[in-house]
């Protein structure tokens, strides 16, 4: 496979892992956190929406009507995706929340390829395919597992109810990032602009969790978001909107070129190594959760997982 093509997928991981951790740092000043999911969101909408304007795409919006319906809804998984990381880093940290997300990602993209599902290319399932998604599973449920013992102070308590909920969450979140890159690479083909066709996925995302925002305000279930402290947020609190257009826009366009599975497994591979990296040192003001041996046996499986899926 073409080695650039593999780097940029394992680049594009890392930007996820930065995305979900900055992102708290806009929740902490917009006060909700699909308040947070919509500044975020329309930050990405408009830095593509200028790109694909520098580059004279936009006009491809033209041929919507001749694409399928369906291949218009790809933006749907982001605000779900994004609200998600949000929710479940205070309360697990980056490791544990990114590992959900990789198992879900990895459980997905393995039944789009082995399915041959959305339009994708079957492809065979593999001694490496079927031990590598082993050690995922096995991996998450060691760092779980060992996460309450990495628990800082003051993190928030969970009941096993909750615990449980939460850990459904993740999964699913997870697993709805390669059927959005899937979804938006037919879109891809429909419109031939990469550029518009990551704008108005983003748009959709968009207008999404803002009527999830309005509904949730109108039955006073979310407080209202906060702009003004947004001038005293770190630089770095931006990043989320650049990040998330960049995943998306990578995942797309290199699922049809090397698989969803192997995709994956590159991307989930920069997003465990950067989280666990963040939870080591703490980076973006979030808790240090040292990596502890069950923590960092869990990551080795989770590695070993990602690995096998594309080298065996």
């Amino acid at each position: 496979m073409n080695a650039a093509l593999l780097a940029a997928a394992l680049l594009i991981g890392c930007l996820l892992a930065v995305q979900a951790s900055v992102n708290l740092q806009l929740n902490k000043a917009v006060g909700t956190p699909y308040g947070a999911s919509t500044v975020q969101l329309g930050v990405a909408t408009a830095l593509l929406a200028l790109l694909a304007a520098a580059t004279g795409t936009l006009g491809a919006l033209g041929r919507l009507p001749d694409v399928e319906w369906w291949h218009l809804l790809g933006g749907l998984a982001s605000p779900l995706y994004i609200t998600s990381g949000i929710l479940l880093f205070p309360r697990l940290g980056a490791l544990a929340s990114v590992g959900l997300f990789v198992t879900g990602q990895m459980f997905a993209s393995l039944a789009l390829d082995l399915g041959g599902l959305l339009g994708l290319e079957r492809r065979g399932l593999s001694p490496g395919i079927a031990l590598g998604a082993l050690a995922v599973l096995a991996g998450i449920i060691v760092i779980i597992k060992g996460q309450q013992a990495a628990a800082p102070p003051g993190a928030p308590a969970m009941s096993g109810a909750g615990r449980t909920g939460w850990i459904t969450l993740g999964v699913v979140a997870g697993a709805l990032l390669p059927v959005q890159g899937a979804i938006n690479a037919k879109l891809r083909n429909g419109l031939q602009a990469p550029l518009t066709v990551a704008a108005f996925s983003f748009t959709v995302a968009t207008l999404a969790i803002a009527a999830v925002l309005l509904a949730l305000r109108l039955t006073g279930k979310t407080p209202r978001p906060r702009l003004a402290p947004l001038r005293s947020m770190p630089w770095w609190g931006w990043l989320g909107g650049a990040c998330a257009a960049g995943y998306v826009t990578g995942t797309f366009l290199l699922i049809p070129e090397i698989g969803a599975a192997v995709t994956v497994a590159l991307t989930v591979t920069g997003q465990q190594l950067t989280s666990a990296l963040i939870d080591h040192r703490g980076l973006f003001r979030l808790p240090e959760r040292l990596l502890t041996a069950p923590r960092l046996s869990g990551l080795g499986l989770l590695l070993a997982g990602s690995l096998a899926i594309q080298l065996v």
